[in-house]
């Protein structure tokens, strides 16, 4: 279906307002030619010439007459869910999620936990295009069919260039089209954490709020802003970066290679950290076996031990919830938001990580400003990401955004 009003041989004029078209008709569902012509400012010659040719190309479905309370019955138009799909991929450090929805946005395919180690090298970068086209050779849906894929990853991403700035940046052409060349298909690059405000905003526990803020706490730390309903990327496309501010004065190297980064205190990594020093010093935890063996701990393992109550496990979370709330009560001061929305793998710890950021918030945010924002926890889980990068990699097709 790519061949159609998404290609360069038509105008760009009647390709836009076909967008336009499908846009509505996500949206509203069923719609009448006059209707549509109505909502989107054109003539109904124009309308109904255009509907005829997504008719054709097969993007539309005609539902029959309309029912009427009298007078001629007009024939009502809606999307056919089968004339496009969209790939979403989630890269996590250790494994990969990948999902199809269709046009309407259903996700009629997913496959999770796909082991995966991230790592920033030319075998590794090999590997996630292996398992990306693996997974679209075997999907259900034709290969022709796929209108885009897009990529979760996590770090500086600029979306509009589609250069990666963290990882599988060896190459001089942009990494989107680099993975394009391999797979055979369009791609679009997103931060992780953007991708999951996306699809928290789209399908999660957004309920109409437009200035929303998501705080992903994940290995890292970082953050996507909803402003007035849409996401916000800053000039350069690089907005979100909130563990990287300056917060502590110690002498912890963080990942982007500075010392006192919020992350360092505030992040997976940070648990890990602290966890080892703990233990090393004499504290009992139920995590002891796994430490001996492998020497680390994964996320899940921690988010285990915090809910099965070890207290050790606790008092970290509870250490990165102060922390992080802090913190998180400077945007609240400088934003206002409506609603913000604690998602990534430590999320998954609830209260224990709820209840010690409300009480940073109260104590470091005003109140004129925090009595307005709601805090809650992620309603979609570990699968905010895949989720997101489903529904942005058709919104951007669709220059939705």
């Amino acid at each position: 279906m790519k061949e159609h009003f998404l290609s360069s041989d038509e105008s760009r004029k009647n390709s836009l307002l076909k967008k336009r078209i499908i846009q509505y008709l996500i949206i509203s569902g069923e719609s009448s030619i006059a209707d549509i012509s109505k909502e989107i400012e054109m003539s109904i010659p124009t309308a109904t010439k255009l509907v005829m040719e997504l008719l054709e190309e097969e993007f539309v479905l005609d539902s029959g007459k309309q029912n009427t309370n009298g007078g001629r019955r007009p024939n009502i138009y809606g999307i056919n869910p089968a004339s496009g799909y969209f790939v979403g991929v989630d890269v996590q450090r250790q494994l990969i999620r990948i999902a199809t929805i269709d046009l309407n946005g259903k996700m009629i395919d997913e496959q999770t936990n796909i082991p995966y180690k991230l790592q920033n090298t030319p075998e590794s970068l090999d590997e996630l295009c292996t398992t990306i086209s693996t997974y679209i050779d075997n999907s259900p849906v034709e290969r022709s069919k796929i209108l885009q894929v897009g990529i979760n990853l996590s770090g500086r991403i600029n979306t509009a260039s589609g250069y990666s700035h963290s990882f599988f940046c060896f190459d001089e052409q942009p990494l989107s089209l680099l993975i394009e060349q391999k797979i055979g298909i369009p791609v679009v690059l997103e931060n992780d954490s953007r991708a999951m405000a996306y699809g928290e905003y789209m399908a999660g526990i957004v309920k109409g709020e437009k200035n929303v803020i998501f705080i992903n706490v994940n290995w890292g730390l970082g953050s996507g802003l909803i402003l007035d309903g849409k996401l916000y990327y800053g000039k350069s496309g690089y907005s979100g970066e909130f563990g990287h501010i300056s917060a502590f004065d110690n002498e912890i190297i963080c990942g982007c290679g500075k010392k006192g980064c919020l992350e360092t205190e505030a992040s997976g990594f940070a648990m890990q950290r602290i966890l080892k020093e703990k233990y090393e010093q004499g504290s009992t935890t139920i995590l002891a076996d796994i430490l001996k063996e492998r020497g680390e701990v994964s996320l899940s393992d921690f988010v285990d031990a915090v809910l099965k109550e070890d207290m050790l496990a606790i008092e970290i979370v509870e250490h990165i919830g102060i922390n992080l709330g802090r913190w998180l009560a400077g945007l609240i001061n400088l934003f206002n938001p409506e609603l913000v929305i604690i998602g990534g793998p430590l999320s998954l710890t609830q209260d224990y990580i709820q209840l010690p950021i409300k009480s940073a918030l109260k104590k470091y945010s005003l109140n004129l400003v925090n009595q307005d924002t709601k805090l809650k926890i992620s309603k979609l889980g570990e699968r905010a990401g895949l989720i997101g990068a489903c529904l942005l990699s058709r919104s951007k097709t669709l220059d939705i955004l």
